[in-house]
C-alpha cells in the first residue's frame, strides 16, 4: 500500500429515506465526499444478511448480500414500486436504524417488486444472474424458503430428512417452494446489481472499498447446513465446541461468540476449497478485505458448547501456513488486512508476516502510563494500518471522557492538547502523522461525536449497530479539512486533478 488514508463507515449508517443506509444515491454521495476529502479507502463492515442482535458478524450466508441494503429508488424508476407505496410503510426513526421495522417493511416492498418484475422483459437478467451464481445461490434460496416454511426455525430443528439433506427431500422442497426460491434469487440479483454499480462508481472516483469478513459463520446458516461436515457438530447437528476469546480488555469473562468451530483436518483434506471460494467471492466484491480475528488461523480459542462464559476454554492449533500457501497459489492477487488484535502471540505475528498481510494498530490502545505500548505511533511499522478506533471501540471523544487521570495525562502530553473536546481531531492528526502507510478513522471521529454515536459494544446485545450519520454531516467544509490534513501528511492519492482541486477550492 502507498501512503494513504481512509474512513470507516458502514452502509447502514448512511443517511437517507426508508430507515437505513443503502447502496443507492447516498452511498454514491459519500463516495463523492471521500474523493473531495482525498480519502483513498472507504471501509465498511460485513454486508451479509444480519442475524442475532442485528450483528453483521452473525450472518446466514458468507456469499449472500443483506436485503436491507437494497435501495428502493431504482425499483421505483423501473415501475416495480411507487413512491406512495414505499412511504406508506413504517421505517422507524431517521436518527437510528430500527431493524425490526426496516426488515419488515423492506421485505413487503421487495415482494411487491418481485411480483411485478416477473412480468417484464427485465426478468431475463434475473434468470441469467441465477445461472451465473448457481453454485451458492441455489442452496441459499432454498435454505431461506425452507426456513420461512418452518416459521423461522433453525435448520438444526427441521425435519430429519431435510436437515440431513437427503436427495428426495431436497427435490421435494425445490418443487414445493419454487416461487419462494425465485423470490430470494431475485433479492440477491438486486443486491449484487446495486453493489456492482456502487463499486464501479467508487473505483472511478479513485476510492477503493475495504470489506470485512468474520472468521466464523453463524450456527444457523446456509453454510453450516450445506457443509455440516466442515464444522464441529455431533450426530444431531449440535455444536460440540464453539468460538470465543478469553477474558481481555473488552470483557472480564471473555467473549462467548457461540459460532461452531471448523474441522480444519477435513478442510485440509478438501484442499481448503470452501475458504478459497469464500475469499475469492469477497475479492470480487471488495478491493481489499479485512479478515476479522486473524489470530484464529494460528491458534483458536475453543469453548465447550455447554459453558455459559468463555472463561474455561482452551487454545487449539489453527491451519496456519497450510491454508494461506494454498490460497496464495490460487488467488495470487488478493489483498488482505489481518485483524491481529486481542491476545497476540509470536506465532500469530510470524504467520501474519509470512503471509505479508498488513496488521492493525489501534491508537486508543496506546496510552498506558505503565509501559511503552506497541500501539504508540513511533513504535508502529510502516506496513500496519493505523486506526484511531474501530467499530468495537467507543468514539475517540467517548473514550477520552472515560480515561483516568494518568491515562489522560499520557494521551494529552503525547498529542499536545489540553481539552478533551479536541481529542477526536488530535487522534486523527496523530494517526495521520504516523509512519503507517494507511491511516483510517471512523466517521464518528471526523465528526467529533461522543459515546451516543458508538457503533458496537462487544459482549452486549441491545443498542448496537443502529447509529446513522445525520443528513448533510459529510459536507464541503469537512471534506476540505480532511483534504488539507491529507495534503500536509502526504496521504493524498496520486491523481491528476489534485492540484486543480486545491486551486478551485481556494478560489
Amino acid at each position: 500500500m502507498k501512503r494513504s488514508s481512509g474512513v470507516l463507515l458502514h452502509i447502514t449508517s448512511l443517511p437517507g429515506h426508508y430507515g437505513i443506509g443503502t447502496l443507492g444515491k447516498q452511498a454514491k454521495n459519500f463516495a463523492d465526499f471521500c474523493y473531495k476529502a482525498g480519502l483513498s479507502y472507504w471501509q465498511i463492515l460485513p454486508i451479509g444478511p444480519t442475524g442475532y442482535g442485528n450483528s453483521p458478524y452473525q450472518s446466514d450466508s458468507v456469499f449472500a448480500g443483506n436485503p436491507n441494503l437494497i435501495d428502493l429508488e431504482p425499483l421505483i424508476e423501473l415501475g416495480w414500486l411507487t413512491t406512495k407505496e414505499c412511504e406508506s410503510f413504517s421505517w422507524g426513526k431517521k436518527k437510528e436504524v430500527c431493524f425490526q421495522e426496516v426488515e419488515s417493511s423492506k421485505q413487503k416492498a421487495l415482494r411487491m417488486a418481485f411480483n411485478r418484475a416477473q412480468k417484464t422483459e427485465h426478468w431475463e437478467k434475473v434468470e441469467r444472474f441465477c445461472r451465473q451464481e448457481k453454485k451458492w445461490l441455489s442452496d441459499y434460496a432454498l435454505y431461506c424458503a425452507i426456513k420461512e416454511k418452518n416459521g423461522g426455525k433453525s435448520w438444526q430443528n427441521w425435519e430429519a430428512d431435510i436437515r440431513s439433506r437427503s436427495k428426495s427431500a431436497l427435490e421435494r422442497y425445490r418443487k414445493e417452494l419454487e416461487k419462494e426460491i425465485k423470490y430470494h434469487c431475485f433479492v440477491q440479483y438486486l443486491f449484487y446489481t446495486q453493489w456492482k454499480e456502487l463499486k464501479t462508481y467508487c473505483n472511478q472516483k479513485g476510492v477503493q472499498l475495504i470489506g470485512d469478513i468474520p472468521i466464523y459463520v453463524a450456527q444457523d446458516s446456509c453454510d453450516t447446513w450445506v457443509n455440516s461436515r466442515l464444522f464441529e457438530y455431533d450426530k444431531d447437528f449440535k455444536p460440540i465446541r464453539v468460538a470465543g476469546c478469553p477474558p481481555d480488555y473488552f470483557s472480564k469473562t471473555g467473549q462467548l461468540w457461540g459460532n461452531p468451530l471448523y474441522r480444519w483436518d477435513v478442510m485440509e483434506q478438501e484442499g481448503f476449497e470452501w475458504w478459497i471460494e469464500r475469499i475469492a467471492g469477497m475479492s470480487r466484491l471488495f478491493d481489499v478485505t479485512r479478515i476479522d480475528h486473524f489470530r484464529g488461523f494460528a491458534g483458536y480459542y475453543a469453548v465447550n458448547s455447554k459453558e455459559k462464559t468463555a472463561e474455561h476454554g482452551r487454545w487449539e492449533k489453527g491451519p496456519g501456513k497450510k491454508l494461506f500457501s494454498k490460497m496464495r497459489r490460487q488467488l495470487p492477487n488478493v489483498q488482505l488486512i489481518a485483524e491481529d488484535l486481542g491476545t497476540i502471540t509470536r506465532d500469530v505475528e510470524q504467520l501474519r508476516d509470512w503471509c505479508g498481510f498488513p496488521g492493525m494498530k489501534i491508537l486508543q490502545f496506546a496510552f498506558s502510563p505503565n509501559e511503552e505500548s506497541s500501539y504508540l505511533p513511533h513504535n508502529c511499522p510502516k506496513t500496519a494500518v493505523m486506526y484511531t478506533g474501530t467499530h468495537d471501540n467507543d468514539t475517540s471523544l467517548g473514550w477520552a471522557e472515560n480515561l483516568n487521570s494518568k491515562e489522560w495525562n499520557q494521551a494529552r502530553e503525547y498529542m499536545g492538547i489540553d481539552r478533551k473536546k479536541d481529542i477526536s481531531w488530535a487522534m486523527i492528526r496523530t494517526a495521520w502523522t504516523s509512519p503507517c502507510e494507511l491511516a483510517i478513522a471512523p466517521m464518528q471521529d471526523f465528526l467529533s461525536l461522543d459515546s451516543k454515536a458508538r457503533m458496537n459494544t462487544p459482549s452486549t446485545v441491545g443498542g448496537n449497530w443502529s447509529w446513522r450519520m445525520s443528513e448533510g454531516a459529510a459536507d464541503e467544509k469537512l471534506a476540505k479539512k480532511i483534504y488539507s490534513l491529507n495534503q500536509a501528511t502526504w496521504r493524498l492519492p496520486k491523481r491528476k486533478k489534485n492540484i486543480r482541486a486545491v486551486i478551485l477550492d481556494k478560489k
